[in-house]
């Protein structure tokens, strides 16, 4: 990784998209560090550090910001309200016809009207959930965390939490367009690392308890180090079909012959999955925002099973996770227009016919093949929610763990279109 960075900074045009990539994140970590006016930082500071313990969704949902949910800044509300909308027409692109034959069909007119409506929706997201926010900060600590309640001050506080959605959105699209990496991704990537400190002083503070605090340190670096390991492992893992093309004379040159290999990636929805069902079991906390039920009701004991620590969350997460990996295999790869390209260019499958055979026997691997890497992101998922529910004083590993594979995931897509992108620009022996 660090020799592809070596090779892209001495090649203008990649140092040029890298200085514009790291411009667009000093902006944000600035806007993360700016806070809204009327609220009481130091008390919202006091509910989040009692609200966290045991694994609470605003703790994942301030890891997702870079701290910025639990300071109030004018970017508290990130990406997430985006995400959210992504899903959404994602989903309905799938269910509504008219929309799949849109986007089929309608090409670069169509993506773009998709992606027009996902902004819309996206800002229409951050006013409901900068709204929550805001009933968060009046309602949530038995004395409110405003300054003043006035018409004026909930105007400010929810219009600029929207504001900044809109500007984050405007953000990542500039990195996807100009930079390197998804825009979107890498704002992610860079609000998690911003968190790094707070999980490293969390270790040494565990360090220096003594005893089960040691213990719980090692362990909480060792699984890190694990997951990282593993993660690079599974990402790199790919299923080869072998592929034989057959002779074929074109004018006096013969073509075909050779023997190739079709790759499916084994992760290939890479970190989506985790981000996608994450956020999409993030909206259940933004309810509770605007509601918040008594001790021992029936909404007391609903919105207490969307807590990291409860089993019917960690379920949940791992179906979610599964669902999302089979919808993204599912949009990448089409084994029907997979097989037909194989017969027009004179290739099969040894052992299969062309046509129907063929991409029934792709659709069989393919599935295979996903639900391994939806077996793998549900278990490097999964795995430290359990260990932190299992022993109290390692429930930051949940978060950890979490912030882990989407660092780490999102580091290596990174890389990978950086590497795609200088053999682009310099192909060996391509002009000798």
């Amino acid at each position: 990784m660090f020799q592809t960075l070596k090779s892209a900074w001495h090649m203008p045009e990649l140092r040029k998209k890298i200085l514009y990539t790291l411009f667009i994140l000093l902006i944000f970590r600035f806007g993360s560090c700016i806070p809204v006016p009327f609220i009481n930082t130091e008390l919202l500071a006091q509910f989040f550090q009692n609200a966290t313990v045991g694994g609470s969704m605003l703790g994942y949902l301030d890891m997702l910001t870079g701290g910025g949910l639990s300071t109030a800044t004018i970017f508290a509300m990130s990406i997430t309200p985006y995400i959210n909308a992504s899903i959404i027409l994602q989903l309905l692109t799938v269910a509504i016809p008219a929309l799949e034959r849109m986007v089929k069909e309608g090409g670069e007119e169509g993506r773009k009207k998709i992606a027009s409506w996902t902004r819309y929706l996206a800002v229409v997201l951050g006013l409901v959930q900068g709204f929550s926010y805001y009933a968060l900060l009046r309602n949530g600590y038995q004395v409110s965390m405003l300054s003043t309640d006035s018409p004026l001050a909930m105007a400010v506080i929810v219009l600029t939490f929207t504001a900044g959605t809109a500007v984050i959105m405007w953000l990542g699209e500039h990195i996807t367009q100009n930079g390197i990496g998804n825009g979107i991704s890498i704002i992610l990537f860079a609000g998690i690392v911003s968190r790094g400190p707070t999980l490293i002083k969390t270790i040494v503070n565990l360090a220096k308890s003594g005893g089960s605090g040691i213990v719980s340190a090692v362990l909480m670096v060792i699984i890190g180090i694990a997951i990282v390991v593993f993660i690079v492992f599974m990402s790199n893992a790919e299923r080869r079909i072998p592929v034989q093309y057959a002779k074929r004379v074109v004018g006096r040159k013969m073509y075909g012959g050779q023997s190739t290999h079709l790759p499916i990636k084994v992760n290939a929805s890479g970190v989506m999955p985790i981000i996608f069902a994450s956020s999409l079991l993030s909206l259940p906390q933004t309810i509770s925002m605007f509601w918040t039920p008594e001790t021992g009701t029936v909404g007391w004991h609903i919105l207490n099973l969307f807590s990291q620590s409860n089993p019917f969350y960690i379920v949940v997460y791992g179906l979610l996770i599964l669902a999302f990996a089979y919808f993204y295999a599912s949009i990448q790869f089409n084994p029907i227009e997979i097989a037909n390209n194989l017969k027009k260019n004179g290739g099969f499958i040894p052992g299969f016919r062309p046509g129907k055979p063929t991409s029934d026997f792709i659709s069989k691997a393919l599935g295979k093949v996903t639900f391994v890497g939806a077996v793998f992101l549900g278990v490097v998922a999964i795995l430290p929610l359990i260990v932190g529910a299992i022993s109290p004083n390692l429930s930051n590993v949940a978060l950890g763990g979490t912030s882990v594979i989407i660092v780490v995931g999102v580091a290596l897509d990174t890389v990978k279109q950086m590497e795609a992108q200088m053999m682009m620009r310099h192909h060996k022996g391509f002009l000798e």
